[in-house]
């Protein structure tokens, strides 16, 4: 299919996941304020996060003053938005402001099964379609002692990922187990990402 992928983030896991499919895709990050109101998880919360992150970007690329050739803006895209969050107890864990925070999401977590979600949507410029796909994992951690919860603070970078951790990152006495997709977990399901790409006419 002759369109072009856009993907509205920044996050070097996604493109990594997205590279490894052999997508050709432009990287345009959303400005979409990811702010919540209330941190009751629900997926039509994390969906409409996910769908409106596309949007931006849609409506950034397709406006008359976007510095993008007309060719380009006529042959359309297809944008890619994503969220992930971390649920425990049906509370939403999102990226912590500080190190303090990533502690006590750290100490919440151990010796706990949660789940992670990632909503993505994409949207077809050229049709004004949009399809939209939502994957669930579970992750238990071991019971983490502060010994383990600070070393990973120190070692590690957790103020950018949701929960407070990166499971590709983590020492492998951390983690108890894990169901479901691992991709899924680090922040973007690869099948997803087809099936949603497929939806909108585009064959991986």
């Amino acid at each position: 299919m002759d369109i072009d992928i856009i993907l509205a983030s920044n996050s070097p896991r996604r493109k990594k996941i997205m590279t490894d499919l052999g997508l050709k895709f432009e990287i345009i990050p959303s400005n979409y304020d990811e702010q919540l109101e209330t941190d009751e998880f629900s997926y039509d919360l994390i969906e409409n996060l996910a769908t409106q992150k596309a949007l931006d970007v849609v409506r950034r690329i397709t406006d008359k003053d976007c510095p993008l050739a007309p060719e380009k803006k006529e042959k359309g895209f297809i944008v890619i938005g994503a969220d992930t969050v971390v649920v425990l107890h049906n509370k939403i864990l999102g990226k912590p402001h500080n190190r303090e925070n990533a502690y006590k999401m750290l100490k919440e977590l151990s010796g706990a099964t949660h789940s992670v979600v990632t909503s993505v949507c994409g949207i077809n410029t050229k049709t004004n379609r949009a399809a939209l796909i939502s994957t669930t994992s579970y992750v238990r951690f071991n019971e983490l002692t502060d010994e383990m919860i600070h070393y990973y603070i120190n070692t590690f970078n957790p103020l950018d990922k949701a929960g407070s951790y990166g499971i590709q990152e983590l020492p492998p006495n951390y983690i108890d187990k894990f169901e479901g997709s691992f991709e899924n977990i680090v922040g973007l399901d690869s099948e997803a990402v087809k099936k949603v790409l497929e939806q909108l006419g585009y064959k991986v």
